[in-house]
C-alpha cells in the first residue's frame, strides 16, 4: 500500500460528525506510527508520510464530494496506482461498530464516486467504517444528509472507536499489502462478534 486516504470534511464544524470517521482512521494511524499532517496546497489536503516507510497519508480538505481532487493529484504526482490506493470512510450500510475491507465494487456517497471519477476506476481499496442508517432505509435524502452532518450518540462513537481499533490491529497488514489477510482477520472477528 502506498496511500491512505481518509474522507471527511474541513473544519472543527465536522470534525465529530460521522461523516469524519476516515478523518478518524487517518489521523489515529499518524498518531500510532509517530507521522505529522501538514498542509499541502497542491495536494488539496494534509498531507503526512509515515517513517520508515514508502506509505502516506492524506486527508483531502476540499470537502467530501470534491474528494477526487486531493486523490488524483496526490496520485498522479506521486505516480500511485488505484490498487495501492486504500480509501476510509464512512458506510451508511454498517451498523456502528462494523468495519470491513473491500477491493472495487459499487460505491456509495459522492465523496467515493468523485474519487472513482477522478481515478477512472473503482479499483481501488476502501475501510469502510459503519456509521448506521437513519432509522430505517428509507429516509429521504436530506434525513441522510442530516444524519451524516451530526456527531453520533456516546453509545455509537463508542462502537466506531472500537471498530477503528480493530481496523489498527490488522494496520500493519495493510501496510504491507496483504490485503487478504487482513481481511480474512478483519471479517473473521466481525462473524465471531456477531454470533
Amino acid at each position: 500500500m502506498k496511500l491512505i486516504v481518509g474522507l471527511g470534511n474541513p473544519g472543527k464544524k465536522y470534525q465529530a460528525t460521522r461523516h469524519n470517521a476516515g478523518f478518524w482512521w487517518a489521523d489515529e494511524i499518524a498518531r500510532a506510527s509517530g507521522a505529522s499532517f501538514r498542509h499541502e496546497a497542491g495536494f488539496h489536503g494534509e498531507v503526512a508520510r509515515v517513517p520508515r516507510s514508502e506509505l502516506w497519508l492524506l486527508k483531502p480538505q476540499t470537502y467530501m464530494n470534491d474528494s477526487g481532487r486531493a486523490v488524483g493529484a496526490f496520485a498522479a504526482f506521486y505516480r500511485i496506482a488505484p490498487d495501492d490506493i486504500l480509501v476510509a470512510h464512512d458506510e451508511l450500510d454498517l451498523p456502528p461498530g462494523a468495519i470491513k475491507l473491500k477491493f472495487g465494487g459499487g460505491l456509495s456517497g459522492n465523496g467515493l464516486k468523485d474519487v472513482a471519477a477522478v481515478l477512472g476506476t473503482k479499483d481501488f481499496w476502501r475501510l469502510r467504517i459503519g456509521i448506521g442508517h437513519p432509522r430505517d432505509l428509507a429516509a429521504s435524502e436530506q434525513e441522510v444528509i442530516d444524519y451524516v452532518l451530526h456527531a453520533p450518540r456516546a453509545d455509537e462513537r463508542a462502537a466506531m472507536h472500537e471498530a477503528i481499533d480493530k481496523a489498527m490491529e490488522v494496520w500493519p497488514l495493510i501496510a504491507a499489502h496483504d490485503m487478504q489477510a487482513a481481511m480474512l482477520r478483519l471479517h473473521t472477528k466481525d462473524q465471531k462478534r456477531e454470533l
